[in-house]
């Protein structure tokens, strides 16, 4: 079975949607470990009641990036992660985990990449008046938002009620999400 982990910073309905397709077999994974730099955040939570072993910590805890990326990438090698998945990680992955996992590393973003970078991309595409909505799966790099794209779904949207795009938003992720991963895993011999 491969082992998974998956980052995020805060509810954790990416995570959700992971987990639950792992264990009714969408997925030929297990997540093996949830990596939260907020302790406080539902996505802690939501691991303990999925029995998934969670990492949360404060990163103004130590000493540098550098050091708490050191601790991830310890506790990824104890799980035997093959697959990192962030969703909804807030932070720019640096020297020490993409060094560690680089290549290895997906990361989900709610637009349309290379357009509308960053962590406002609903919002920025809506206020922009695009037409055209979507998400981008992409492998990490140093930079934001960067990377190869591995997948995008698309769909339209005329509409000027932002809380309904994020709905619909987040209704195209969770399974764009779940088939990639499944994907990457299949062709991963």
């Amino acid at each position: 079975m491969k082992r998974i982990a998956v980052f995020a910073s805060g509810n954790g309905s990416n995570f959700e949607a992971i987990v639950g397709a792992c264990e009714r077999g969408e997925i030929p994974a297990e997540v093996a470990l949830v990596v939260c730099d907020k302790p406080t955040a539902r996505v802690v939570e939501r691991a303990a009641n999925h029995g998934v072993a969670c990492f949360a910590f404060d990163p103004k805890s130590y000493a540098s990036k550098a050091d708490f990326e050191r601790e991830i990438v310890r506790r990824l090698d104890e799980a035997g992660v093959e697959l990192v998945c962030l969703a909804g990680y807030m932070r720019i992955c640096g020297e020490v985990l993409l060094g560690a996992y680089g290549g290895r590393i997906i990361n989900i973003h709610p637009a349309l990449l290379p357009a509308f970078k960053g962590a406002h991309a609903i919002r920025d595409a809506f206020e922009y008046g695009v037409k055209v909505y979507g998400v981008t799966i992409h492998y990490v790099d140093a930079s934001l938002d960067g990377g190869r794209i591995i997948a995008q779904r698309a769909f339209p949207y005329e509409g000027s009620d932002l809380d309904e795009l994020e709905a619909m938003v987040h209704a195209t992720e969770h399974p764009l999400y779940i088939e990639t991963i499944r994907n990457l895993l299949n062709n991963q011999k």
